[in-house]
């Protein structure tokens, strides 16, 4: 076998039998490297270069961390006062619910991982009560529901994206603003033909009189993302800037004006954002060193040649980007497959003049759907543990919700504008 064969059979050998992604990178780079008789000190080298030169990494800690702040304090509860205020008085109103909190959630957090453990054992609890839902069809909708997550800004997928591809973070979380809404959207249209035939239960409408009141015990969590956005597109901080006040911003309603979180809350938010971090880290730090690999081997540039060999055109490449990102979203995480996999695809994607922003976010599209995905959508192994319920039950009441998120991506695939017009709007001129 080739020195690559051997490095990519490492690799998957090393992940089977239990060792972490990241690690298994690492490992499978430095054989590659013994093979080829090349310096090992270039694993380390890459890695430093990487992780240590990116001032845009230190988002992700910092996203994580604001997301944590959210979830140790009374934030949630309020939030879901808010929404089924909106939405909890139409048929299936709670299931609505669930679906507009994740997208009022999602311009918190910038991961479905957070918003499932968030709001997952909260909505599975309110949705199964008294037998109004089904324990499957609810860990379904909170699985789905969670995806949005990542896609409307702030995104950590789309943090790492910007990284490998030196594309502006700024206009990718734009971009992902049109898209992230049209899969709420889709949701909620298929709550609302499902609902008369299952016949879901109507919540008790929330009294008028009650809204000021219950809008303003969320209006200081709702400012959140305005201040994000805010300072980012005012041109105030940078986006690990905007990040840290996100942090800040979310500890200080937490802790002071709600205050629903003490010392020790805090410790624990910060110990949980760690722990994330790290292993989100350990990913980043095996992928840099073994897209060294892939350069050395200089797989992007046969690749683009031999596609470009069969004269693609840009919606048929998108269309095999598409496919091969929704196959491996079956199979492997998704951090994973941005790390190792869009990198192969970017240079073709340039070649053929599809833009950068639109591409990116179709691309984490498909690894968001891949969470739910089976056999291994790791949002469908979260929701079987907080909902203590048949990964096979899970599947069947997820797999209406996955087809809806499809055709979503197939509109955002063909339709560039619906990702590009906010950028463009704010001066883009991909």
């Amino acid at each position: 076998m080739s020195p690559f064969a051997w490095a990519l059979f490492a690799i998957v050998a090393l992940s089977l039998l239990g060792l972490p992604v990241g690690h298994a990178m690492i490992a499978g780079s430095l054989l590659y490297f013994w093979i080829r008789g090349l310096d090992m000190g270039i694993a380390a080298e890459q890695l430093l270069n990487g992780m240590y030169t990116s001032f845009l990494l230190l988002a992700i800690p910092l996203f994580i961390l604001a997301a944590e702040f959210m979830n140790s304090g009374s934030i949630m509860d309020r939030l879901l006062r808010f929404c089924n205020a909106l939405v909890g008085r139409f048929r299936g109103g709670m299931a609505q619910v669930n679906v507009v909190q994740s997208i009022v959630f999602a311009s918190m957090s910038g991961s479905a991982l957070a918003d499932a453990a968030g709001s997952g054992k909260i909505m599975q609890t309110l949705m199964t009560k008294d037998g109004r839902y089904t324990p499957a069809f609810a860990a379904a909708l909170t699985a789905a529901s969670s995806v949005i997550g990542p896609i409307i800004p702030p995104s950590i997928p789309l943090v790492v994206f910007s990284l490998i591809s030196d594309t502006s973070i700024g206009y990718l979380f734009l971009g992902g603003v049109i898209p992230g809404l049209l899969l709420g959207v889709v949701q909620m249209a298929l709550i609302a033909a499902t609902a008369r035939r299952r016949n879901f239960p109507v919540e008790p409408p929330v009294p008028l009189r009650e809204w000021p009141r219950i809008t303003g015990e969320a209006f200081p969590a709702l400012m959140m993302p305005v201040i994000l956005l805010g300072c980012l597109y005012g041109g105030i901080t940078t986006p690990t800037e905007a990040a840290a006040a996100a942090a800040a911003y979310a500890l200080a309603v937490s802790a002071i004006l709600y205050r629903s979180i003490g010392l020790r809350d805090v410790y624990a938010s910060l110990m949980n954002s760690a722990r994330v971090t790290i292993s989100i880290g350990m990913l980043i730090a095996g992928a840099l060193v073994f897209n060294y690999v892939i350069t050395v081997e200089n797989i992007p540039r046969t690749l683009a040649a031999t596609l470009q060999a069969y004269r693609l055109s840009p919606v048929a490449f998108l269309i095999f980007a598409n496919v091969v990102l929704l196959v491996l979203g079956c199979f492997l995480e998704g951090t994973t497959i941005l790390l190792v996999i869009v990198p192969v695809l970017l240079p073709t994607a340039k070649a053929l003049g599809i833009d950068p922003v639109h591409f990116g976010v179709v691309a984490v599209m498909n690894i968001m759907i891949g969470l739910i995905t089976p056999p291994y959508g790791l949002l469908l192994f979260m929701m079987t543990k907080i909902a203590g319920v048949p990964l096979r039950d899970l599947v069947r009441e997820v797999l209406p919700f996955l087809w809806a998120m499809i055709g979503a991506l197939a509109l955002i695939t063909f339709i560039p504008e619906l990702v590009l017009f906010l950028p463009r709007l704010m001066g883009y001129k991909g």
